[in-house]
């Protein structure tokens, strides 16, 4: 009898354990799934003028490439926008460039905890997205009324409203896209190239180009045609 019932506590024992480690591992399961989830890019844009993989919005299609990486905060890419924007624009139109603006989010530090930088970017994603043709004028009005760098930035709000003045169709899906911050995680999912320090970063053609705010020889010095 004795026996019997060691062996029947041996075996309560082993499926206790059994049970015990089933539990553990779900848990696991559990937290790296969450971890996941909030680490993940959450919603990607669905466009063919915008590269999930590098985060990446392309303009025009011209045979050299220009990259630049920027971030709505930075007070350096507003003159890089400033002094070269309208050699990019002009470049685009006359089908000599493929411009692939990369909005980044390194910023966020310095919109007193508002995230200007992350929802900036979150709504040109959007834009790109909803209304390509008017992308590039929303980008620009952006830069026109860039805030200064330390300050909350602008309100959801006000993003809308400067797309509207842009000339972009701001449908109600796409104002809740913007005030919702729905590309927020995909944005801060992407970053700056290797080797890169900070923003305004221009590669041509795949070459980091350093930038000196004068477009002839920072981008028509460099490409091929």
């Amino acid at each position: 009898m004795a026996q019997a019932a060691a062996g029947k506590r041996n075996w309560f024992a082993i499926w206790v354990s059994v049970a015990v480690v089933v539990v553990v591992a779900l848990v696991i399961g559990l937290v790296v799934w969450m971890n996941n989830v909030s680490s993940g890019p959450g919603a990607q844009p669905s466009s063919s003028n915008i590269n999930t993989d590098t985060g990446a919005i392309s303009f025009g299609s011209g045979p050299d490439v220009v990259d630049t990486y920027v971030d709505f905060m930075c007070p350096y890419c507003g003159q890089f926008e400033k002094t070269e924007g309208d050699t990019i624009k002009q470049l685009i139109s006359e089908n000599k460039i493929t411009l692939n603006l990369h909005p980044v989010t390194i910023l966020d530090r310095a919109s007193q905890g508002t995230k200007f930088s992350s929802r900036s970017a979150s709504a040109m994603f959007a834009i790109a997205e909803a209304d390509p043709a008017n992308a590039y004028a929303f980008m620009a009005a952006m830069y026109q009324n860039q805030p200064q760098e330390s300050t909350p930035g602008l309100t959801d709000d006000q993003i809308v409203s400067i797309a509207k003045q842009a000339g972009v169709n701001v449908t109600s899906d796409l104002e809740q896209a913007i005030t919702s911050g729905k590309y927020i995680k995909f944005a801060q999912s992407k970053g700056l190239p290797q080797g890169a320090q900070g923003t305004p970063t221009l590669l041509v053609n795949g070459k980091n180009v350093p930038v000196t705010y004068n477009p002839q020889t920072d981008i028509v010095a460099n490409l091929k045609g």
